[in-house]
């Protein structure tokens, strides 16, 4: 469990659904993420599968002062283990957007990484277009590497064809990180 001002950021748990439904039940979500918004069930089976990795794939934002959990950060190994690089990312409720809560849970993590799993390079994705999204990962000391041209896929048109994005590349190495 990771203490901030105002969050506790832990790993997840099956019980977490109800809170994370609310938040990815919604069409706004999935704006820049792939997927659709998920059923009470789908959301269920999410936390029940992931609730057991170690170390923890999803970590989750629970509000101090709500006892709620408001977004979560997914936290993957990249690439070959030997190279000790993580890649994060995040989601949180819109209605707990734009007040800090993803910056101070995201640092969390990353010092977690850096300070206890010995993590040599963590990096992140994001559209383009999804400017609160990079602002965050500059707000946590990430740089822009580079974009990468029509990289991801989010969704397919109307006719079941591929429409693929770009992204920002962000990183951070341990030396740099404070």
């Amino acid at each position: 469990m990771l203490e901030t001002e105002r969050l506790t950021v832990r790993p997840l748990q099956a019980n977490d659904y109800i809170d994370i439904y609310e938040y990815m039940s919604v069409p706004e979500t999935y704006h820049f993420e792939r997927g659709n918004p998920e059923t009470l069930e789908e959301g269920k089976k999410f936390c029940y599968e992931w609730a057991v990795k170690d170390p923890p794939n999803f970590w989750v934002a629970v509000l101090k002062t709500e006892s709620k959990v408001i977004g979560h950060v997914s936290f993957f190994i990249h690439g070959h283990p030997d190279f000790k690089t993580w890649e994060l990312g995040y989601i949180f409720n819109p209605k707990y957007q734009n007040k800090g809560y993803a910056t101070e849970a995201t640092k969390a993590v990353m010092k977690y990484a850096f300070t206890k799993l010995g993590t040599h390079r963590l990096v992140a994705n994001c559209s383009p277009e999804n400017i609160p999204s990079w602002k965050i990962m500059e707000k946590c000391g990430m740089r822009r590497e580079g974009t990468q041209k029509k990289n991801f896929l989010i969704r397919n048109d109307k006719n079941g064809n591929p429409i693929w994005y770009d992204s920002y590349s962000y990183a951070i190495l341990d030396e740099e990180f404070k």
